[in-house]
């Protein structure tokens, strides 16, 4: 690695990037940066990628889940109480089905930024910067809230920490009553021909932690869960701003997040984002899609974990339920050949996008559903195992995603569409996933 720094990504391509008008105003939010503390600390990085080997190796398995975006709104004490309940809830699901441990990763704490298809947009003869998330400008459509604004970055650090703060504060404090399950919210499956299944999970479950209390073993999980954070690392200078040396490992860790993760659209094996990447001591998630190719993957691959290092990287495919069969057996094979340990994750999400007549961003239940099962068979006939999964998703009450128990359809979408970018499952419906994965295991 002596060919690597914070800053050698700035010899590289940097795709995705904001222009800042007063690059000395950069400099300066950037300095101010620096000098902040960390968001997480190296040992939790640490506690993490030994968790991620352990489920690369068959012992245990990964839920990520958050929104498409975060805003800085966002920051709201039931909103995040509401993400983390939902996590919370399907882990215990799949911990009861899988009888594994169940590592909680949240996309949160730092998902403000989103990668965009054009560098402007133009509304009735006017173009204006796109809207690429918080940490960088706003939505709104005037010169004002589109011009990239460096002090966005020192708000969404802010934004960032207060929401850790509270989640650390949940998670100490025995959020979520984890010994009374059966108080969940489960009426949205009374309509469902499977209700009296879901049912028998919820009841199994709480009978195992009651037991679990009764006998004294495992107080101190029950009272305390751990969630690790994750993000796209898409704002270059804002993550080298807070990658950090520490007394107690060596080389460099992202301290911006646990798990900072490379998009499709920025996984150039010699572009800046994997350029600073491949010097990070954290774990780090790549997204794959069908336009990589073998050797562009195998690359990638090598260049990210050249060490092999056990726990080290997270590849998330993401194809759509009518591509998954044809162009995942293939990467498995390519991954393979290299003899490097990765943790292979099923994002069923991204894959199944559709616009309804009336121009409504969706994905329908029954498709992300599908392209998750063809994942499990996959990985098993190809002689491995798939280690998680990754969905975007919301605590709150939201029609974005067609389908479900309740069975909602594109007329029911209008009542609560609230997402400024992706669709995500609501809480009945990533709940309804999670024990439907459970079902498709045991099955």
């Amino acid at each position: 690695m002596n060919d690597w720094s914070p800053s050698s990504w700035q010899s590289h391509r940097a795709l995705q990037q904001a222009t800042y008008p007063d690059p000395a105003a950069l400099e300066a939010a950037l300095s101010e940066l620096r000098g902040l503390p960390p968001l997480v600390t190296s040992w939790e990085v640490q506690s993490l990628k030994r968790q991620l080997a352990d489920a690369a190796n068959g012992d245990g398995f990964l839920l990520q889940g958050g929104d498409c975006a975060e805003g800085f709104a966002d920051c709201q004490s039931d909103i995040i109480a509401n993400k983390l309940k939902i996590l919370l809830q399907m882990s215990l699901v799949l911990v009861e089905g899988l009888k594994q441990r169940v590592i909680r990763v949240g996309r949160i704490a730092g998902q403000y930024t989103k990668p965009r298809s054009a560098d402007s947009e133009t509304r009735n003869g006017i173009t204006l910067p796109s809207y690429r998330g918080d940490l960088i400008n706003g939505p709104d459509f005037t010169p004002e809230s589109r011009t990239p604004d460096p002090g966005r970055l020192l708000l969404g650090h802010g934004r960032a920490a207060l929401t850790l703060n509270f989640i650390r504060a949940l998670s100490e404090g025995g959020f979520a009553d984890l010994q009374h399950p059966e108080n969940w919210d489960l009426a949205f499956m009374a309509n469902s021909p499977r209700a009296r299944d879901y049912r028998k999970v919820v009841e199994s479950l709480g009978e195992s932690l009651r037991f679990m209390k009764a006998v004294g073993a495992g107080s101190g999980e029950l009272a305390r869960v751990q969630f690790f954070t994750s993000h796209e690392a898409l704002h270059l200078h804002y993550e080298q701003a807070l990658t950090r040396q520490v007394r107690q490992f060596p080389g460099w860790f992202d301290l911006s997040a646990h798990m900072p993760w490379i998009g499709l659209r920025t996984a150039d094996p010699d572009g800046a984002h994997v350029e600073l990447m491949r010097g990070i001591a954290n774990p780090v998630g790549v997204k794959l899609g069908g336009e990589l190719s073998p050797d562009w993957l195998e690359a990638l691959v090598e260049r990210l974990n050249p060490q092999r290092e056990p726990g080290r990287l997270v590849l998330i495919h993401r194809f759509g339920a009518d591509r998954i069969e044809h162009e995942l057996p293939p990467m498995i094979e390519t991954v393979r050949r290299t003899g490097t340990p990765v943790l292979w994750v099923c994002d069923p999400m991204h894959g199944n996008t559709e616009t309804t007549a009336k121009g409504y961003k969706t994905r329908r239940f029954e498709r992300i559903l599908k392209e998750l099962c063809l994942a499990f068979d996959i990985h098993r006939e190809s002689g491995g195992r798939l280690g998680g999964v990754h969905f975007e998703l919301t605590g709150d009450d939201v029609t974005e995603c067609l389908g479900g128990a309740r069975g909602l359809d594109e007329v029911g979408l209008e009542r609560a569409y609230a997402t400024q970018v992706d669709p995500r499952l609501n809480y009945e419906q990533a709940l309804e996933m999670a024990m439907a994965v459970v079902r498709k295991l045991r099955s």
